[in-house]
């Protein structure tokens, strides 16, 4: 049996951490899949198991790109009149002449038309400095170095049709369609411009048929992913038109029908991730046009690349040598006569089919099981356990609390950003020598040098080396790391209130808030301590109260459940427990470890402690009404749910609160899911005896995901706001999405 979480994360040697290094691997694609979507990411380095030496060190800053408000400098070549200067005035000129291409040109020549390679880094260069006249003379360039310059967007003209290699890397670019002009591109650099996405990395794929690197790095899985999008968007698109079709009376006028479907598919033909939807519309709207240009009912699957026909030519043999190199696209070796958690769902022996006695109208199907995390991309490795997994905040304005269908999973040196509904790893970060425990996501609205807000999404991860690293996923970077701790980060949470409080609670027995701020226009953080909290024991979650959380902090540690006053505006910045909770026999006895937390709504609390089988649901509102000037305070239990009789220990369990539901894992890799909103409509005195789940997410049987897989064992659960995608993780480095059946 692995050990646990809390007894493997403090073992080891102090000797000096390794140095920090983190790369992001973007757009890994989905890969081949077995019978129930399985899918095997690549992996980089194995974690190490050391615990930090305690020398105090200052925080390694991954290099961030140019900043969005830095002033501009004269550009090299400006030229302009004097204040008190006579004669008419000249207007400033552009930087690049015929003279500076030369200089900087390779091989050296006194003839525009003979340079093959050209370097124009560095000289603060704006979109309108790129003369298309000029550059048009450059007839045999091959390479071309644009980076470290001010460009917003390439010009459509430069006439460069023989261009090869191309850097853009650390500009302001926020468009890639320009880059068609570029058929012969193999080599791309695109790092460093904040407002280029994931869709953006699609988008060059799909536009230069000869890619092969981007970054750096190969691009051929982005290119399959480009294939998979391309195909199933065809698909979708060719349904809707023959819908479309079907509906379209006969006075209506086919040119205006035309326009109508072109504009219906874009609005309502939906596929991937909400981080692609930018790539999504762009093709579902190039597919529609061209569908109606051709007056045809339905695209054939072949006729589905948009590009000339060497393009597929092109692709093919890049493709294939891939999946036989990367032991990351194998798919684990699921029996197709294996398949499980077929709905309806196998109830609890033994257990009524739901509150009322009739079927459960909760119904969840397989989507996905990834292995993203392994050390060396083996799928052999099942020694790299998975500690914890965050919904990503939804993107819609008016949603408090809502998340979306992205979720985050943390385990071994790799943080993975994933898709539910299609199971791609969109991005992955890996920190050589760290083993990260906890991540947790906040939304920032910053502010761009043109004026305009930009909401981004920020991911923050910690765990053995007590640093807390901040990721702006959707750009692909680490923004800052804070020193947080001396010793291993155990948990993280931010503030529902405010978006840039961090609570983090680390093995030195303390929980600090932070001000991490928002970055400013290097792409830098400055956080800042607010308060610390000392615990007489290790805080493994964190819990904002629920009505009032910007007062009162609850916490389960390894000696109970404790809550701390956090309010800022006290005087005192260090502060001790304000009380500790107990509970009654037969829930939880006092000074037991609570490895589970959370708010069922904004009054009943689920707790969970280890070896007793119960989940205990308990009132905030009543406990603290009863507490006087006492320290020590027994809960107010309203009721309990029946649980495994494991003794094992760090099971977390969660809630999704616009379901009245509470979920858990356990060491037999099922998922118990409990609808209580009939015990919270229920009024006093409640059901003594443990009230059942109502079902149980059966887990696949070991053969069932291959032999070397002998131990499931989910640690921790986790559902979106509206309970469309669960994510469930393993101590078998095994990530499962489910996906709900409506009914």
């Amino acid at each position: 049996m692995p050990l646990q979480p809390h007894s493997r994360r403090t073992s080891g040697a102090a000797t000096a951490a390794a140095a920090i290094t983190a790369s992001w691997h973007q757009g890994a694609g989905a890969g081949p899949r077995g019978p129930l979507g399985v899918v095997v990411q690549e992996q980089g380095m194995s974690s190490s198991r050391i615990l930090p030496s305690g020398r105090r060190r200052r925080p390694i800053r991954a290099a961030p790109p140019p900043g969005l408000g830095q002033p501009l400098a004269p550009a090299p070549g400006l030229q302009c009149r004097r204040s008190g200067q006579r004669g008419p005035r000249l207007l400033a000129m552009g930087p690049l002449s015929a003279r500076l291409l030369i200089q900087r040109g390779r091989p050296k020549s006194d003839r525009l038309g003979k340079i093959r390679s050209l370097d124009l880094s560095g000289l603060k260069l704006l979109s309108e400095h790129l003369d298309p006249k000029l550059l048009s003379r450059l007839k045999q360039l091959q390479e071309l170095d644009l980076s470290n310059n001010q460009l917003e967007t390439l010009p459509a003209n430069l006439g460069l049709s023989h261009l090869r290699i191309l850097h853009c890397a650390n500009n302001q670019l926020g468009d890639v369609t320009a880059l068609c002009q570029f058929p012969q591109l193999e080599e791309l650099s695109l790092e460093g411009n904040p407002f280029l996405t994931v869709s953006d990395n699609l988008k060059v794929s799909f536009l230069l048929p000869k890619l092969r690197k981007v970054n750096g790095k190969d691009a051929s899985s982005t290119c399959s992913q480009v294939e998979n999008l391309n195909r199933e968007l065809t698909i979708r698109v060719t349904a809707h038109w023959e819908k479309f079709m079907a509906a379209l009376s006969p006075e209506e006028g086919a040119e205006k029908a035309q326009a109508d479907f072109v504009k219906s598919a874009v609005r309502d033909v939906r596929y991937g991730p909400d981080s692609l939807s930018d790539f999504t519309q762009w093709r579902v709207r190039m597919i529609s046009e061209e569908l109606v240009a051709s007056g045809r009912a339905q695209v054939h699957e072949a006729d589905v690349p948009e590009k000339p026909p060497q393009v597929t030519a092109t692709l093919e043999p890049r493709i294939r040598p891939v999946a036989s190199k990367r032991l990351g696209d194998v798919p684990l070796s699921l029996s197709p006569n294996k398949r499980v958690c077929t709905s309806p769902l196998a109830q609890v022996e033994g257990s009524p089919m739901g509150p009322d006695g009739s079927q459960p109208a909760l119904q969840l199907e397989p989507l996905h099981f990834l292995q993203c995390h392994s050390k060396n991309n083996s799928p052999q490795d099942l020694d790299t356990q998975l500690w914890a997994c965050a919904f990503e905040p939804a993107w819609e304005e008016g949603q408090a609390g809502a998340t979306s269908q992205t979720v985050a999973t943390c385990g071994g040196e790799a943080v993975c950003v994933i898709d539910c509904q299609t199971g791609m790893v969109l991005h992955k970060y890996k920190a050589p020598g760290e083993e990260f425990f906890s991540v947790a996501w906040t939304a920032l609205m910053v502010v761009t040098q043109a004026g305009h807000k930009k909401r981004w999404s920020v991911l923050a991860a910690a765990g053995l080396r007590g640093l807390v690293r901040l990721l702006h996923v959707r750009a692909g970077f680490c923004c800052g790391v804070i020193r947080a701790h001396k010793k291993a980060i155990a948990t993280l949470c931010f503030s529902p209130t405010h978006e840039t409080h961090l609570f983090t609670a680390s093995y030195d027995k303390r929980i600090i808030l932070w001000d991490i701020g928002v970055p400013n226009h290097d792409y830098e953080f400055q956080a800042s301590q607010l308060l610390t909290l000392d615990a007489t024991s290790i805080a493994l979650r964190l819990c904002p109260v629920a009505s009032c959380p910007d007062t009162y902090l609850l916490a389960g540690c390894e000696g109970g459940c404790c809550c701390w006053d956090v309010r800022l505006d006290q005087p005192q910045k260090r502060r001790v427990c304000e009380v500790e909770f107990v509970f009654s026999e037969g829930s939880e006895a006092s000074g037991r470890r609570v490895d589970g937390l959370a708010f069922v709504n904004e009054d009943v609390v689920a707790s969970k402690g280890s070896g007793l089988g119960t989940i205990c649901l308990w009132s905030w509102s009543q406990t603290w009404g009863s507490r006087g000037s006492q320290s020590t305070v027994a809960v107010v239990v309203l009721a309990q749910l029946q649980w495994s009789l494991t003794e094992l220990a760090y099971f977390s369990l969660s809630t999704c609160p616009d379901e009245g539901t509470v979920l858990c894992g356990d060491e037999e890799g099922n998922v118990w899911l409990y609808d209580v909103r009939h015990i919270l409509a229920q009024q006093p005195p409640l059901l003594a005896a443990p009230q059942p789940p109502t079902q149980i997410l059966k887990w696949p049987q070991p053969q069932a995901l291959g032999q070397t897989v002998t131990r499931t064992m989910v640690n921790m659960v986790v559902a979106n706001s509206t309970f469309t995608y669960l994510t469930a993780l393993t101590d078998s480095n095994i990530v499962a999405i489910w996906r709900r059946n409506q009914p």
